[in-house]
């Protein structure tokens, strides 16, 4: 898999006694300086943003839309395919109701489509190639610019600052990082951003008895998570009569967040539960606001619509709807109007609490669920963990986890025509390597990846009985 020449992933491939010895040497540096220009800028941008009327939002929405329709018309083929055929004009675009003209796009526009969406070089320095599982569990490919990780990361902070982290604050992290052996436990330490990490493949009650020892030994931490991590390790806490002073926020992130596991993280840590929202795609992102558990949709990050099953705009409050996104950070492959394929919950225009001018939303039905493998010690590995954002299923359409035995699993793979031995052997390497032995894997090839009777797909064919 190609991977770009940037900060981040110059720092995530360093050997760790590197990254010791490296963060001796920088950490006099301001982090806001070691993270990039590109991060400052966009923490100025979005601090400003808070203060903007609606009018100057719209405004900006305005600017950054005729602009992406017309270098997307003018560079990419396929939008330019796709406008002609829909007899659309794009010198008459010249107000935001103008652009719901505009068709939306979905998954299989960008994968049938790739080649002619792209407005630099593939092969560039500075680009990233991405896959997700999306929706459905067929798989998207596409191209970004690496640099977005900094415009990213000063969204997330913007969102943890809401509940009162700082930059260089301490975190102590459970979200899929393969992390190294330390002391008897499956842990490792990032220097620079001062981040604990703990294998969340590795959730027995040996290994969290370990990692909520070592979490209590630091001073005012906050929990960086996924929603299903967390919530385990709040269990075994509870469990084991085990209480927090240390922690002051948890901050989650990837998947779907039940109320009642919030109620039941905060009881046990003590602390305020944040959640934002994003998606691999980059185009739209909300966090919670400060004085609530509603989600701000940040007006600068991209353009954010939430539609009905007909197309129209939903604004009537309590209504649900389809989570389209235009972004506005990606440079390498414009989307616009893309279906999510998340919904979420209108609420409004405007936050009397705040006094931002942001659309909020809430009861986010991300496609991202709360599914888990069990590992041979019948402990639980959240999809999420192993969700590839690389080349591993390049050459498949559809994929699904089968398990009913606890560490053994089925890869079951709807594949490409090209698919070969090659492909299989690429897909069993890169799941064990993440896995690590926890679950015994195999790749069976079917013709057909059946819905639910609800008509959605799931990741993990689960058929062990999980007691939440």
């Amino acid at each position: 898999m190609k991977k770009a020449f940037s900060k981040k992933n110059i720092w995530e491939a360093m050997p760790s006694v590197f990254k010791r010895l490296a963060g001796l040497t920088l950490s006099v540096v301001p982090l806001e300086y070691l993270i990039g220009r590109e991060f400052r800028a966009t923490t100025k941008l979005i601090l400003a943003a808070d203060k903007w009327t609606k009018a100057e939002i719209d405004a900006y929405h305005l600017k950054q839309l005729k602009q992406q329709v017309n270098i997307a018309y003018e560079k990419c083929p396929a939008y330019r395919k796709l406008y002609d055929e829909a007899n659309i004009d794009i010198s008459t675009f010249n107000t935001l109701n103008d652009f719901k003209k505009f068709p939306l796009i979905d998954k299989a526009f960008i994968n049938n489509n790739t080649e002619d969406l792209l407005l630099v070089d593939k092969n560039n320095s500075d680009v990233d190639y991405v896959t997700t599982g999306g929706t459905s569990g067929i798989p998207l490919s596409f191209y970004i610019n690496a640099s977005r990780s900094q415009v990213e990361y000063a969204y997330l902070v913007d969102g943890w600052r809401k509940a009162g982290f700082k930059l260089g604050d301490v975190k102590a992290v459970l979200r899929g990082r393969v992390t190294g052996s330390k002391a008897g436990g499956h842990q490792s330490y990032d220097p620079i951003f001062k981040e604990y990490y703990y294998s969340n493949f590795h959730m027995n009650d040996k290994d969290m008895s370990h990692y909520i020892s070592h979490i209590k030994t630091l001073k005012d931490c906050f929990l960086h998570v996924y929603p299903s991590s967390v919530y385990q390790l709040a269990r075994f806490a509870k469990k084991e009569n085990i209480t927090f002073k240390n922690i002051k926020a948890v901050l989650a992130e990837s998947e779907n967040v039940y109320p009642e596991q919030r109620t039941f993280v905060e009881s046990v840590f003590n602390c305020r539960y944040y959640s934002s929202y994003g998606h691999s795609e980059k185009l739209v992102a909300a966090g919670e606001c400060e004085h609530s558990d509603d989600y701000h949709v940040w007006p600068t990050y991209g353009y954010f619509e939430l539609l009905d099953k007909n197309g129209n705009v939903i604004t009537e409050k309590g209504r649900v709807g389809e989570i389209v996104g235009t972004g506005f950070i990606n440079t390498v492959m414009p989307f616009i109007r893309y279906k999510t394929g998340d919904f979420a919950e209108y609420v409004g225009s405007y936050c009397d609490k705040c006094k931002r001018n942001h659309l909020i939303i809430r009861n986010i039905m991300g496609h991202n669920i709360q599914e888990h493998l069990v590992a041979v010690d019948n402990s639980l590995i959240p999809w999420s963990a192993i969700n590839m954002h690389d080349d591993t299923f390049d050459d498949v359409l559809q994929y699904q986890f089968y398990q009913d035995t606890p560490g053994v699993a089925v890869i079951k793979i709807k594949t490409r025509q090209h698919f070969s031995e090659e492909s299989k052997q690429r897909i069993l390497n890169n799941i064990n390597n993440k896995l690590q032995q926890r679950i015994e894997v195999s790749v069976m090839q079917v013709d057909n990846i059946p819905l639910t009777k609800r008509g959605k797909s799931v990741f993990v064919d689960q058929k062990i009985n999980i007691s939440n």
